[in-house]
């Protein structure tokens, strides 16, 4: 499989990784699936024989479940697997177990290391955004646990552009460790990132983590125009994130069904190809709760679109750009990078 660098960290990474949502199946995660270790096992075995080497977890999933179950299934097989985590969310009823202060922090990170059975974490993620605690005081605290060998590099999750770039020239004018990474929601159905958050990682060379490429599971064609969504699916159960516009996005999954009859592969590998074509996209991470669709899905980096398909869902998923991007697009277009 195919690998690219981690942002500046000169790590390689497979360009298709494993989440862990699926993992534990505890509390509202149950919802998106009840894998144990036994399960995983297979999983973390077959993602392994394709060439992934990056597993994501974080430490509310299933209330830190997933990050035990993660570990398990790792092993010891730790040295050849890079494993990704993520805080910021409340696990307890516990009025400081949340947000990025140092306190916070430092906990979380003893806690997803004594659950996932390690003495480090290769990429250490903030899960959202925390505007009551001062980006000095959490990235210090980040950088404190990189230079204790406990994190090896940090990155940020669901940040709009400006928090990034704050946190970006923060640790720069301080000196301390820089967010490596950016994981967001991007899909052929969702590509507001396009807008702003793509340029900044290219300009600023940090790595893109994709989560949810298939739109929870909207974009594995299972629902059709004028079809009802289907029983006992995570997106009858939790819907689907962000917004979505029903008639473009049926008009999308039409486009892939053509391609993917075309091709004699399935709707969900031409989602995800189009994605792994994405400037900025480092690597595309994928949630499965059977190991059939895990095994359809790394299928998607055995073969590549070409440009004429990439033109055709390009064109079908675009949306009108606001302003001040149509602006840029008219009139100064020959002093645009991206």
């Amino acid at each position: 499989m195919e690998t690219r660098l981690l942002g500046q960290t000169g790590l390689r990474v497979s360009v298709l990784s494993l989440g862990t949502m699926t993992f534990g199946g505890q509390n509202r995660f149950a919802h998106m699936g009840t894998l144990g270790v036994e399960q995983a096992t297979e999983m973390v075995d077959r993602c392994l024989d394709a060439g992934v080497n990056l597993f994501d977890t974080a430490d509310i999933y299933s209330s830190g479940i997933a990050e035990e179950v993660l570990g398990a299934a790792i092993g010891k097989r730790r040295d050849d697997v890079l494993i990704a985590t993520k805080l910021n969310a409340r696990i307890s009823d516990d009025p400081n177990d949340l947000g990025q202060s140092r306190h916070h922090i430092v906990r979380a990170c003893e806690a997803s290391l004594r659950r996932l059975g390690t003495d480090w974490i290769d990429l250490y993620q903030v899960h959202g955004i925390d505007e009551l605690t001062a980006f000095e005081e959490s990235l210090r605290a980040l950088d404190d646990l990189v230079r204790q060998g406990k994190v090896r590099s940090i990155g940020a999750s669901n940040f709009s552009a400006w928090h990034l770039m704050k946190g970006l020239a923060t640790a720069d004018h301080r000196g301390y460790t820089r967010y490596a990474s950016l994981q967001a929601y991007y899909n052929l159905a969702a590509r507001e990132l396009e807008h702003e958050l793509i340029p900044l990682c290219l300009d600023q060379h940090v790595g893109l983590l994709v989560w949810s490429p298939l739109a929870a599971g909207f974009l594995t064609g299972k629902q059709r125009r004028g079809q009802p969504i289907p029983e006992r699916t995570r997106r009858a159960t939790l819907g689907t994130p962000g917004t979505i516009d029903p008639d473009q996005g049926f008009d999308i999954i039409d486009t892939l069904a053509d391609i993917a009859t075309q091709r004699s592969v399935t709707i969900p590998q031409v989602a995800l190809n189009w994605l792994l074509h994405r400037p900025a996209v480092t690597s595309v991470i994928l949630g499965a709760r059977t190991l059939d669709q895990l095994t359809d899905n790394l299928a998607a980096a055995t073969w590549q679109l070409t440009p004429e398909e990439l033109d055709r869902l390009n064109q079908t998923s675009d949306r009108p750009l606001p302003y001040p991007y149509w602006h840029q697009r008219t009139f100064a277009a020959e002093r645009l990078v991206y």
